[in-house]
């Protein structure tokens, strides 16, 4: 007897848990001169592509690398070069814009979404620009790409793949200045603690502020060498507004780093303050210890002579023996505290 059919789940199914369709496409817009841009499937996505023109306009395909035909169908159909799919599997790296044969090329990294100011949550998008084609692929959900997308979604016009690069960097770079003025407000707080005596508590967090703004700089920011050498030779279909909306771009990023600058000699500041303060304290418990030892010494000493058990000890038979003993360790510990007393309270010459 056969067996009832058991129904299989679709392809949209199968791949809702990766954000993206059968293919791995997340979105498609098709951008005209004007007016908002027309979303596209995979399979509309591969006509236009097939047609060899936007009609005028151009694409932007944006993809997700956990899907596992994502980048087949990016090696099948995308026209990308080997070096874009030699860069996927670098891992991170430094952020960078440069010419690849008659496109751009960009690695831009980003965080994501459940950024907790950790140098882990940050993750890598790679972009392919072409005349009439944006190719952009991640692997973990990021900020900045999914603002384009709402704004686009949102019927934000862009006139040309260069202006779309350009609004990515430019949501990097608010991202970034957003990272940065909640880790400053956070730095004030640290260093209210701090000056009320409170170092102790924060050198850890100090530290992880630091590291993090340091490999926000280094990984974040694009390199300025490839993009001056893009944008002083760039391809044929860019025009002179698309460079110059780039080295705008490019002058935002340099104000972002250098607030990032800022911030990290502010914190290796408050660092050494507070390494001073616990320094400070430190010396004062161990001089607080010493006092004490020192305070003592003459019950030590005196206790451990007259505690010999040998003939001829001092006052051994006297009837008020003890009395004078404890009157002279009293004395002795007096004087002595006495004496350190005014070799503290005397001013440094």
């Amino acid at each position: 007897m056969n067996e009832p059919h058991k129904p299989q789940p679709s392809s949209s199914l199968l791949s809702s848990s990766y954000g993206a369709d059968e293919h791995g496409l997340i979105c498609g817009y098709r951008f005209l001169a004007e007016g908002p841009a027309q979303p596209l499937g995979s399979d509309e996505a591969l006509r236009q592509l097939g047609a060899g023109s936007a009609g005028g306009g151009f694409l932007w395909l944006h993809f997700n690398l956990s899907h596992a035909r994502a980048e087949a169908w990016l090696r099948r159909h995308g026209g990308l070069s080997e070096a874009f799919f030699e860069a996927l599997s670098e891992g991170s790296r430094s952020s960078r814009i440069e010419r690849d044969g008659d496109a751009l090329f960009a690695v831009v990294n980003d965080v994501t979404f459940d950024f907790s100011f950790d140098a882990g949550d940050v993750a890598t998008l790679w972009v392919h620009v072409r005349d009439g084609l944006v190719i952009s692929a991640r692997r973990h959900p990021l900020r900045s790409v999914d603002r384009l997308r709402a704004d686009v979604k949102g019927g934000e016009c862009l006139v040309s793949p260069v202006a779309l690069l350009d609004h990515l960097l430019r949501d990097q770079a608010d991202e970034l200045l957003r990272i940065v003025r909640t880790a400053t407000d956070r730095v004030d707080d640290i260093e209210d603690a701090v000056l009320a005596g409170q170092a102790l508590r924060h050198g850890s967090e100090l530290a992880q502020l630091r590291r993090l703004m340091v490999r926000l700089q280094r990984w974040l920011a694009p390199e300025p060498s490839a993009l001056m050498r893009m944008l002083g030779n760039p391809p044929a279909w860019v025009s002179a507004g698309d460079t110059e909306r780039m080295r705008q771009s490019s002058e935002e990023f340099a104000v972002v780093l250098r607030d990032i600058g800022a911030l990290q000699e502010r914190i290796k500041l408050l660092q050494e303050e507070a390494t001073s303060r616990v320094a400070e304290e430190n010396n004062r418990s161990l001089f607080t210890l010493t006092m004490v030892t020192v305070l003592a010494l003459p019950i030590n000493l005196i206790a451990g002579l007259l505690g010999m058990n040998v003939g001829g000890i001092p006052l051994a038979d006297h009837a008020h023996g003890f009395v004078l003993v404890v009157l002279l360790i009293t004395a002795i510990t007096a004087l002595l505290g006495w004496t350190l007393w005014r070799r503290i309270r005397r001013p440094h010459d």
